[in-house]
């Protein structure tokens, strides 16, 4: 396993990870934490524009929908507990959301793959969302150049665009993303 994602091998309580430091960067899966590495340069930039297209989208509907961005706690489960940081997510339901966290799944979730860790997202989180009942999810790879858009509720699964794609959130009738303007925007 990589140093980025490195578990402690003893179980943890939903009051003992309450109890951590909030500098300190934990999921947890299924009772056991997780330590996360810090994002990379390439991470933010991917997740400030697709945070801020997110936004703008939802603002002009003016609907129920709000944009949540890395570090948020989203409890899946209460036993075993699992609590995870998606890079960004949104959350149409507001009673799942109760000041400090989300309780149950997201809607729509993209994670940001980071070099140390990719299996992270592709397997274990692929996983543990499409189980929790998260409606979309999206993998986007900086160093693939690729975006793997996940749509449960249409079993879509595992369907790979490139950077220089328009990809449709599948959650909403009329959000297109340009890929390709958010890649220009990582050699600034």
């Amino acid at each position: 396993m990589s140093p980025a994602f490195q578990p402690h091998p003893e179980t943890i309580t939903l009051e003992q990870y309450e109890a951590l430091p909030e500098n300190r960067r934990t999921e947890v899966f299924e009772n056991i934490a997780f330590d996360m590495a810090s994002p990379s340069q390439e991470h933010q930039i991917i997740s400030m524009e697709l945070s801020t297209i997110l936004n703008t989208y939802l603002k002009s509907k003016n609907g129920p929908c709000r944009v949540f961005h890395a570090p948020f706690d989203v409890k899946l489960n209460d036993a075993p507990l699992t609590i995870v940081h998606p890079d960004l997510m949104i959350v149409c339901d507001k009673n799942k959301l109760d000041g400090k966290r989300c309780n149950g799944a997201p809607d729509f979730i993209v994670e940001i793959v980071s070099p140390g860790n990719p299996a992270d997202d592709y397997i274990r989180k692929l996983y543990y969302y499409k189980n929790a009942g998260v409606r979309e999810y999206w993998i986007a790879d900086p160093r693939r150049k690729t975006v793997t858009v996940n749509y449960f509720e249409r079993n879509m699964l595992n369907i790979q665009y490139s950077f220089d794609s328009t990809i449709k959130v599948n959650i909403f009738e009329d959000l297109l993303i340009c890929f390709a303007d958010i890649a220009d925007r990582l050699n600034f």
